[in-house]
């Protein structure tokens, strides 16, 4: 399914807010089962070595250890750019990190695959 810059703006707004509302089950919505997410806070939080998780469960308990070591986390949203069959969000992150995250999506809309980038 290609994506538009429409699905694109909504889906970046409906994942911010969900992030900025701390509601996990909102933000795996957006998530098919077995997608796999590669960060380097994976390294940091949840202590995988390779960056990547694979599978709504690894990942929910990897998130879950984040929001709780990050009760203030909020998320601004600066940029959206759109390809065939991908997003990246740019936005300001916690400890004012500017990140940007790549997402692949199926053709039910859902995403397959993300990666988060940091600056520092």
């Amino acid at each position: 399914m290609p994506v538009t810059h429409s699905m694109a703006q909504q889906f970046a707004q409906d994942w911010i807010a969900a992030w900025n509302a701390h509601d996990l089950d909102r933000v795996l919505a957006h998530y098919t089962d077995d997608f796999e997410m590669t960060s380097p806070l994976i390294v940091a939080i949840a202590g995988a070595a390779s960056g990547t998780l694979q599978g709504k469960a690894a990942i929910a308990q990897y998130w879950a250890t984040a929001l709780a070591k990050m009760p203030d986390l909020q998320f601004e949203l600066v940029d959206v750019l759109v390809s065939v069959n991908t997003v990246v969000i740019y936005y300001r992150s916690v400890l004012g990190k500017m990140a940007a995250e790549w997402f692949w999506f199926n053709e039910a809309g859902q995403v397959t695959r993300a990666i988060g980038h940091y600056n520092s």
